[in-house]
């Protein structure tokens, strides 16, 4: 059931994907040859008007074939023969789409909980007494936090939502000192030498002291939550991406479509309950269609924003670089795509029979 439901997110998100790049060309009035979920043998197909709409046997992709994508020729609705910004607009779309897609999930996934979290600190570990004198057993109170200061970053680690304090905490030592910037008063606010650590708590290194402040839902903080998620998911993404380029990430961390599955499928399988399975679903699939988009608006020849690239060049220039150049360029891309496929493939191969994934 994991694996169908793997399957179906992944060809959810594909189709998300070339919907977009296909509902911006035929509002731009370029003509869609065919529309194909899928690849691979041809498992339906049926033609509406001058489009061909296909349903095929491998759910690891899709396309949106436009005319004159690849070449020069004489049908003015050709994909080269469009305005230049109609050509922009339909590339973008698709990841345009995916970052709907991934917004849309994580809403939906904020409304499963019962408080919407912020990044604002409602209050700090300590003790009141009778006569309603607090004492403070949080250093960060100590050190120049206040009741009320949101969170903007720690020692230049961005915080966008509540989630990024996994991160940011999980390895953090007690009695560290940091540099961190708040919004206090409508100002920002740099406070130097603050130190996270609950003195009552003997028994642990747990560096949080301090609580935060969680929003009876609403349209306006369902969506403020949603958006400050998106854009935890996309800085993650994108640190993830610098790393992999930089060779800072090890190559046993470069998954492919099978890790993708496996993944989604452990993620369903290890819910305690339905509502964790569909939260898990959820987050997976916001994580993957968002990764989709950025790593298709990449200036990598043969993606998305390669091709955006060759728009830009185009405008600069005022004149289009020569289709088959390009297309020698994208067709190198491909290539090297590919081989990037196949090493994740098997790589996510290797990690099935050697217990790398865990279900």
């Amino acid at each position: 059931m994991g694996i169908i439901l793997a399957i179906i997110i992944f060809g959810l998100i594909v189709t998300v994907h070339e919907f977009g790049h296909f509902i911006c060309a035929k509002l731009s009035g370029i003509k869609v040859l065919e529309f194909s979920v899928g690849m691979g043998p041809k498992l339906l197909q049926k033609q509406k008007g001058e489009t061909k709409y296909s349903l095929r046997a491998l759910p690891i992709g899709g396309y949106c074939a436009m005319e004159g994508e690849d070449s020069t020729n004489n049908d003015p609705r050709s994909f080269r023969n469009a305005k230049l910004w109609k050509r922009m607009i339909v590339l973008v779309a698709g990841a345009g789409m995916n970052f709907v897609l991934g917004f849309v999930a994580l809403t939906i996934f904020i409304c499963t909980l019962a408080k919407v979290p912020s990044t604002v600190i409602s209050g700090f570990s300590g003790q009141r007494d009778d006569d309603g004198n607090v004492t403070y057993f949080a250093r960060s109170y100590e050190t120049g936090l206040r009741h009320e200061d949101k969170l903007i970053s720690i020692d230049g680690a961005r915080i966008y939502s509540a989630w990024d304090f996994n991160s940011i905490f999980e390895d953090m030592s007690v009695n560290e000192s940091h540099t961190v910037v708040v919004k206090r008063d409508g100002h920002r606010v740099k406070v130097e030498n603050v130190v996270f650590h609950d003195t009552a708590d003997t028994e642990s290194e747990q560096a949080v002291d301090f609580g935060i402040r969680y929003y009876k839902k609403n349209p306006l903080t369902v969506m403020r939550g949603s958006g400050q998620l998106f854009m935890t998911m996309s800085h993650v993404i994108t640190t993830s991406l610098k790393q992999l380029v930089s060779g800072k990430a090890k190559k046993e961390d470069v998954s492919g479509p099978v890790g993708v599955v496996s993944a989604i499928s452990d993620s369903a399988k290890d819910s305690e309950s339905l509502l964790d399975a569909i939260c898990n679903l959820l987050w997976m699939t916001s994580l993957i269609t968002i990764n989709v988009g950025i790593f298709n608006l990449l200036p990598i020849p043969g993606l998305d924003g390669g091709r955006l690239l060759f728009c830009i060049i185009e405008l600069v220039r005022r004149k289009p670089v020569k289709p088959e150049h390009e297309g020698y360029v994208h067709l190198a891309g491909m290539v090297l795509l590919f081989g990037i496929m196949i090493f994740a493939t098997y790589n996510d191969i290797v990690k099935l029979f050697t217990g790398g994934f865990h279900g």
